[in-house]
């Protein structure tokens, strides 16, 4: 297998990556019950050397849930009847989920309230102040 390419400045070396394999659920016949499909990856998150600090510590917070306490993250595929398509299609959901992952969002840019937006706010505070005054009861003292 080669090496996985995760995005343009990331490549998970093939060597950090470990499968096993275990017997499939679902539809295939007696092929289930003979052949090991279902496709487990493990990659140890912690012990990576293709990662960096900052993006173990990112991918930590951003999995959480699919991590291990030990810093493992492992994921399945056994939908396919085949090892094979089910190892490649475990392969292209690590890729996808690592890169979405690691992802950064650009810093918000802080924006101004525009003079018209100020004064059209200002002109309907008015006008509102303006219809209850109208509503209000008026008491005639004469």
């Amino acid at each position: 297998m080669p090496d996985i390419r995760i995005n343009k400045d990331l490549v998970i070396p093939e060597k950090e990556i470990k499968f096993s394999f275990a017997r499939s659920r679902g539809p295939g016949g007696q092929n289930v019950n003979k052949v090991n499909t279902k496709v487990v990856l493990r990659f140890d998150v912690n012990g990576s050397k293709a990662l960096s600090t900052a993006q173990k510590k990112r991918l930590r917070q951003k999995m959480a849930s699919r991590i291990s306490r030990n810093g493992v993250l492992v994921l399945s595929a056994s939908s396919q009847r085949s090892q094979h398509a089910n190892r490649q299609a475990v392969v292209r959901r690590f890729a996808e989920l690592l890169s979405e992952a690691l992802k950064e969002k650009p810093p918000r840019k802080k924006t101004k309230v525009s003079k018209a937006a100020k004064e059209r706010r200002l002109k309907e505070k008015k006008h509102l102040s303006a219809l209850k005054k109208m509503r209000a009861k008026k008491l005639d003292w004469d």
